[in-house]
């Protein structure tokens, strides 16, 4: 933990810190303080074949449901958060971080070489928790040449082309459990749909 008055630009005041999560307050003209947690941001991959209108769904396990759960790949964008405020304070745009994050990601959890992407959308949590994610689409893609790179402790499966319609099942009857990115690839299905 960080010491209780670490002051962060803006009149933001750190009051708690941990490897991934700090808490936030922020003063308001009235005197109240407005509290809230910041996560450094992740990254999603929409990964598709439009040709045969499938999409790449991986199927990790997760500690926090204790089971099995259809999932786009992606991860953190930094492990820690330091890393994240240390990027911040170059002032750079995050995208620049996301995107390079998002190909790493790709190959380590999806065994895909990304060519080129573009970012679909950013996923914003709320007010009181930042923790922004941002989903990509891959534009072009090969398979990696050594395959998937998992973490050390990471469970994830990789070899699930499923039909739009199929993804959408799942969607809906509770198999794919991250629901704003669910509900984010349900709009990309909806406008491959409308775009086919």
């Amino acid at each position: 933990m960080t010491s209780p008055e670490m002051k962060k630009p803006a009149g933001e005041i750190i009051f708690a810190k941990g490897n991934l999560i700090e808490l936030v307050h922020e003063p308001q003209p009235d005197g109240r303080v407005f509290e809230k947690a910041r996560r450094a941001p992740g990254v999603r991959l929409i990964i598709a074949d439009k040709q045969n209108q499938k999409v790449l769904l991986t199927k990790e396990f997760r500690k926090e449901l204790n089971a099995w759960d259809y999932r786009l790949p992606g991860g953190k964008v930094f492990d820690a958060l330091d890393e994240y405020e240390a990027f911040r304070a170059t002032g750079q745009d995050i995208a620049i971080a996301a995107e390079k994050k998002a190909r790493e990601e790709s190959v380590e959890e999806a065994g895909i070489a990304i060519t080129q992407l573009r970012e679909f959308k950013k996923s914003i949590l709320g007010a009181t928790m930042e923790w922004d994610l941002h989903v990509y689409e891959a534009l072009e893609w090969r398979a990696a040449e050594n395959g998937q790179q998992l973490e050390d402790g990471e469970e994830i499966e990789a070899d699930g082309w499923f039909p739009y319609d199929e993804v959408v099942e799942k969607i809906l009857n509770g198999e794919m459990q991250e629901e704003r990115i669910a509900l984010i690839l349900l709009q990309w299905i909806n406008q491959q749909k409308k775009e086919a």
